[in-house]
């Protein structure tokens, strides 16, 4: 039950409007960015004591979120918002449920075939919501509705639905039909379109220049479809936009947040903001500033505060001194109420319910499905025979097989381990394993005469650049080349630069390219690769 707004202070009220971060793990020596998440001593005062209206998670199984979610809710006094960035379904944060290719991946079926692009977007929001909820998590932030026309865009890139505000606006608006099947808040973000960057915004706050004109033109009707489409929340980019405000980022700004999304697209749902710690905001403005100059632009929620009760005091006494109205935080909480009264408060936070009712198997096929149809094969059938019927040799004395594999970070790469296709079905034709990140990229050392795969794993990632990895996988392409050891090549990620090593790769060595990097998008590349 939702409390009488009324009969709740005004540091309670202001609370309601601040969903902080967490670990999905459950115990603290299991926390991963301590930083950002707290212990749990911390948590519990934040959600029992100050009363904050919501928590994202990151991180665990979907058996230990499920834990995890029913005793946050137990802590508070008001239900909870609990979000999740699962842009690529719920398995892309915590292990154990589907994890999805990214959407990119939807629209070159969506090219090819629209009704199949759409069938596939509409089931993953579907799938997406239903998994969500089995495991206590009520808001899915996602999807993405940036048009991603900037081939050099460093942290959206694969996880937009598009390159076209058509094919974004119809994948995205069928990813919300699907959730909207299910009581989960959907998130349309970032606004007003964080498409046409070069900057991470995680690092440092890009600018936009285009006019008023083309922002009309392709960044926001995407944004006004997903609204049409009845998306509960939209969230803000770290942008400065000079055409729109000169002065001060969209999460700050008063003339986007309220007059352009509010008053221009007549959005009426709940406002929050991207996480106030990113680069782009925190370095830029203090803790107890940026959290009331959002308040001021009009949103509704703030995500992620760096300190959440300094964030508490700074608006509480902004209100006091007159600086915000009473009124202003009451709209906030009316609209989170009503968000909060839209999905259940008790979702079915069991294993057997997770296990038995996501229908885990029709998703299994539906992911196998979206690969194969967006997978890109490079190289004559003839090449890949040769190397099918190589691989069969291997009963025979030892090859020197070499498979190369290189990531950014391999102690940071969740789709990597002893148990991934990228390395058992590898070592099951003969390969000798080498992985290379960009901390040992210098240290390796390449003999001749042994026929190597390489594998490069490169997408755009939040706070991970992949400018230096792509020069480093491009030498090394190169050098195998030279010495003709390159027997196969195989990229996981972004299709930009998959363009990129296209021109170099001669027509008699196979190449694979999968927009996904998860282990079912490596176990789909490599049997294609290997005849299996």
């Amino acid at each position: 039950m939702l409390p009488d707004i009324d009969k709740l202070s005004l540091a309670e009220q202001v609370a309601q409007m601040i969903v902080v971060r967490a670990s999905g793990f459950l115990f603290d020596h299991q926390i991963q960015y301590p930083v950002w998440e707290p212990p749990a001593a911390k948590l519990q005062h934040w959600v029992q004591d100050l009363g904050v209206g919501g928590v994202i998670l990151l991180g665990g199984s979907a058996g230990e979120l499920a834990i995890r979610t029913q005793q946050l809710q137990k802590w508070a006094k008001t239900p909870l918002l609990i979000a999740a960035d699962i842009e690529e379904g719920v398995g892309q944060r915590f292990s154990g449920s589907t994890w999805f290719p990214p959407p990119m991946a939807l629209a070159s079926i969506f090219r090819k075939n629209q009704k199949l692009g759409l069938d596939y977007a509409q089931k993953m929001g579907a799938i997406t919501a239903q998994e969500a909820l089995a495991i206590g998590i009520n808001w899915v932030l996602a999807p993405v509705v940036d048009v991603n026309n900037n081939p050099d865009n460093p942290v959206i890139n694969v996880r937009a639905f598009g390159e076209t505000p058509d094919e974004v606006s119809q994948l995205a608006c069928a990813f919300i039909r699907g959730a909207k099947g299910y009581p989960v808040l959907t998130t349309a973000k970032h606004f007003p379109g964080h498409g046409d960057t070069a900057v991470d915004s995680h690092l440092d706050l890009p600018v936009i220049p285009h006019s008023l004109e083309r922002l009309a033109e392709v960044e926001l009707p995407p944004f006004a479809a997903a609204i049409a489409s009845g998306v509960d929340t939209v969230m803000s980019a770290h942008l400065l936009i000079p055409s729109l405000d000169p002065e001060l980022p969209a999460t700050l700004s008063h003339k986007i947040l309220t007059g352009q999304l509010r008053q221009e697209l007549g959005f009426e749902g709940l406002i929050t903001t991207d996480a106030l710690v990113m680069g782009a905001i925190a370095n830029r403005y203090g803790a107890s500033v940026a959290p009331v100059m959002a308040v001021e632009a009009g949103a509704d929620i703030l995500l992620m505060p760096v300190d959440p009760e300094e964030t508490i005091n700074a608006v509480c006494s902004a209100v006091e001194s007159g600086r915000i109205s009473r009124s202003r935080i009451r709209e906030s909480v009316e609209r989170i109420w009503k968000a909060k009264s839209k999905i259940s408060s008790e979702p079915p936070v069991t294993t057997t319910g997770f296990i038995e009712g996501t229908a885990q198997k029709d998703a299994f096929n539906i992911v196998a499905e979206i690969l194969q149809q967006s997978q890109i094969i490079h190289g004559s059938a003839l090449a890949l025979e040769q190397l099918i019927d190589l691989i069969k040799l291997n009963d025979k004395p030892k090859l020197n097989l070499y498979n190369i594999i290189i990531v950014d970070d391999v102690l940071g790469c969740d789709f990597l381990n002893k148990n991934t296709p990228v390395i058992t079905l590898t070592k099951k034709v003969g390969y000798q394993i080498q992985i290379v990140d960009s901390q040992t990229q210098n240290t390796l050392h390449l003999e001749e005469n042994h026929p190597t795969l390489l594998q490069v794993f490169i997408r755009g990632n939040p706070f991970r650049g992949s400018a230096g990895l792509t020069k480093a996988a491009e030498g090394l392409f190169k050098k195998l080349l030279t010495t003709k050891d390159l027997q196969a090549f195989v990229l996981y990620g972004s299709p930009y630069v998959w363009q990129q090593f296209i021109p170099l790769l001669p027509r008699d060595i196979p190449g694979v390219f999968s927009y996904g990097q998860m282990p079912a998008a490596q176990d789909s590349a490599l049997r294609t690769l290997f005849g299996m």
